[in-house]
């Protein structure tokens, strides 16, 4: 009899513990899949809070129209100092920007579109459209336009930032199509001239030796190769974009960084496209469709290496977990 009361007592503490381990399991699946779904709830309510953002900007953008600012060649100085003074530095920086210029390179400007309304981030200017269907499964996409010389941000479809940018010169073009973003340096020495320091640079062609960067606009296509951009923007991309993913020795790919497309062709010799503005402000507005038919045969690819990605991350959280378990 006390025999068999004690292996009714072992299979009943057996039984408790099978019990309290399954229950503890099914609260941590129930945790996770409500960690999951919160995960999912925070990313869709920033996904609609920048397409309401999106779609404020484009509202505004309806209602904008430009008028030119001419510097006359023998007074340029004076002009320059009327132009100051009628200005804000937050308006003078939007204005510069929308044309192409920075600050150290005001001087060249000989003709400026000026909005009549002013918007710092340059959001309610932007030629690219607040959504793109075709990217709503894309994470993150860099585009570049030559002919608008303007690069724009786009997260799962819904455009995030935009600005402007100077791209290679005509006997040293940029490279047009899909790449992809590989390594940075917050100070990088350019290798065509060793007296040309380039902040924030983002490598996206290894060999070629193209990225982008923080240095001057002057408002034309001047650089050798590379993405020129104002320091704030070029700040912004270094930490906003994703670097590739190399093996342990550092010689082999496992996964690209963010994606970047350069297309189209710039007017050399012609008007320059954003004084179009000043008689159409949608003169530079570049369609859906358009977008579309340059994303649509590289989104295979896209889509492909962004799951390398997250692969990659998937499994380094889990050997970061595995290690915090172990100590």
């Amino acid at each position: 009899m006390p025999f068999q009361i004690k292996r009714i007592s072992i299979f009943k503490f057996t039984l408790a513990l099978l019990s309290f381990t399954i229950l503890l399991h099914c609260k941590k699946e129930s945790d996770n899949s409500q960690a999951e779904v919160q995960l999912h709830a925070k990313k869709d309510s920033a996904l609609a809070a920048k397409k309401d953002s999106a779609a404020a900007a484009e509202l505004l953008k309806q209602k904008i129209t430009y008028t030119e600012f001419i510097f006359p060649k023998n007074k340029k100085d004076s002009a320059m100092a009327v132009f100051n003074e009628k200005f804000s530095a937050d308006e003078r920086y939007t204005i510069l920007a929308l044309n192409r210029l920075d600050t150290k390179n005001r001087w060249r400007a000989d003709t400026l579109a000026i909005p009549d309304k002013m918007d710092k981030t340059l959001m309610s200017y932007s030629p690219f459209p607040a959504t793109l269907d075709v990217l709503k499964d894309v994470n993150k996409l860099v585009m570049f336009s030559y002919p608008l010389q303007a690069y724009a941000l786009y997260e799962n479809g819904s455009l995030l930032k935009w600005g402007p940018t100077s791209l290679g010169k005509k006997n040293a073009q940029t490279k047009r199509g899909l790449m992809f973003a590989n390594w940075k340096k917050e100070l990088a020495i350019s290798t065509v001239d060793s007296d040309w320091k380039l902040p924030y640079n983002f490598n996206i062609h290894n060999t070629l030796g193209i990225g982008w960067h923080q240095y001057d606009l002057p408002g034309f296509p001047a650089s050798h190769s590379c993405l020129r951009l104002l320091e704030d923007d070029a700040k912004y991309l270094y930490n906003w974009a994703d670097q590739w993913t190399l093996t342990n020795g550092g010689t082999t790919v496992k996964a690209n960084g963010t994606p970047v497309v350069v297309f189209g062709d710039y007017n050399w010799g012609g008007k320059k496209p954003w004084f179009n503005l000043i008689q159409d402000s949608h003169a530079n507005d570049i369609s859906v469709e358009v977008l579309t038919d340059i994303i649509e045969p590289l989104l295979p690819k896209i889509l492909e290496e962004q799951k390398k990605t997250e692969e990659e991350k998937s499994q380094l959280t889990s050997t970061t977990s595995a290690d915090k378990s172990a100590a």
